[in-house]
């Protein structure tokens, strides 16, 4: 069997590790540093974080598209570089308006920085081991989401100095950078004007369901990751609790990649979506269905299991569907159905709450996350099997 731990996948897991980590470690601070330093409120810290996320959105589509048709280690290397040098701007905006310019832009570099490097691991991995290879590169996003807020918010109370958070994220950022300096890919064709420009080089249109699908998965997310503390506070009265449930559900996702590592060696992509996709369903609903500690911290473990099986199985039954030319198209793909998602969350998870309250707006997540799950198995599960262009995958 082919080595799956090369040095060349080893290098752009650190690599990834470091630019997840540079981006939570700034994630849940930032709107106390807009609310101290400049004096913002609630709606303008919202607008201005806002950007980011609209702006990665809008670049994703295009990312597929130019790491598919060009070098690939050259734009990476210059979208890792754009990504790193944007923490120095934060050091340097003093005005509100220079902040959120500079926020808002710099979610560019990272939509296009989160395809190539996924895409380059892809590259770099055995093509009997990129299945398991996939699922297990998530492993370095879940560890960074769980270490960097912690590591954030430690340094923060200890130095009270916003200056050496920026600083921090930008060493750590460089360092990627120069990891993924180092890491040789193997020699391919691009694919510059050898194709016609049409919508499947921005989005994959052979894999449409899956991305639809994923959208009502994303939606689930984005009402619980960003509503999570004002309803354990205002509800339930627990406070202080979210950096324990986000720790929850990444040791649930940990924990998801090494027990679901098997099934991803066999193969067996649909199989790890059915179960991730159950667990996280049966996650949601013990969160509003039982509103307390064993509701509220329980439902970290399982959402994170749940989405530690669903997220590498969708992205490689995505990747799965599409051509060898269309690998950074795919993933683009599968992250902007997320996003979409995640954004579509967000807005109406509020004006949910605004007008019918918190349990309103849970209850949806587990109408909406139900939904999903009928859909995949009516629908998607045999939409990927009829179009799997990999038949030693199933």
């Amino acid at each position: 069997m082919e080595k799956l731990w090369n040095g060349n996948y080893c290098k752009v897991m650190v690599a990834n590790f470091s630019l997840f980590f540079a981006f939570y470690v700034l994630t849940p601070l930032l709107p106390l540093y807009l609310s101290e330093h400049f004096g913002a409120t609630k709606d303008v810290i919202g607008l201005v974080l806002s950007g980011y996320t609209v702006t990665t959105l809008i670049i994703r589509p295009f990312s597929g598209y130019v790491v598919d048709s060009f070098s690939r280690k050259k734009v990476l290397m210059l979208c890792f570089g754009t990504f790193s040098v944007f923490f120095a701007g934060y050091l340097a905006a003093s005005t509100l308006l220079l902040f959120m310019i500079v926020r808002t832009l710099h979610g560019g570099p990272f939509g296009a920085l989160t395809v190539s490097n996924s895409t380059v691991a892809i590259d770099v991995l055995p093509s009997s081991r990129r299945t398991e290879g996939i699922g297990y590169y998530g492993l370095s996003n879940n560890l960074a989401m769980a270490l960097a807020p912690t590591i954030g918010i430690f340094v923060y109370r200890l130095t009270q100095n916003f200056e050496l958070l920026f600083w921090l994220a930008l060493i750590v950022a460089c360092i990627g950078w120069l990891v993924d300096a180092s890491v040789k890919l193997p020699a391919r064709e691009t694919q510059k004007n050898k194709t016609k420009l049409s919508l499947d080089r921005f989005f994959l249109v052979r894999g449409w369901l899956l991305g639809l699908n994923m959208v009502a998965f994303g939606f689930s997310f984005g009402v619980l990751s960003n509503y999570l503390a004002i309803y354990g506070k205002e509800v339930l009265g627990i406070t202080g609790g979210t950096g324990t449930y986000f720790m929850l559900c990444s040791v649930g996702l940990i924990l998801s990649r090494l027990q679901g590592g098997k099934a991803l060696r066999k193969g067996r992509l649909t199989h790890n979506a059915s179960e991730g996709v159950v667990i996280s369903l049966i996650g949601y609903t013990l969160f509003i269905a039982a509103p307390g500690w064993l509701g509220y911290y329980g439902s970290a473990l399982l959402i994170g299991l749940g989405n530690g099986h669903m997220w590498p199985a969708f992205q490689n039954m995505t990747i799965n569907v599409a051509h060898n030319n269309q690998r950074g198209t795919a993933n683009s793909t599968i992250l902007i159905s997320w996003d979409i998602g995640m954004g579509l969350g967000i807005l109406l998870g509020g004006i949910i709450s605004e007008l019918m309250g918190y349990a309103a707006a849970f209850w949806t997540v587990v109408a909406v996350n139900a939904a999903g799950v009928a859909c995949f198995f009516l629908a998607t599960k045999a939409f990927f099997l009829r179009r799997n262009l990999n038949a030693t995958v199933h």
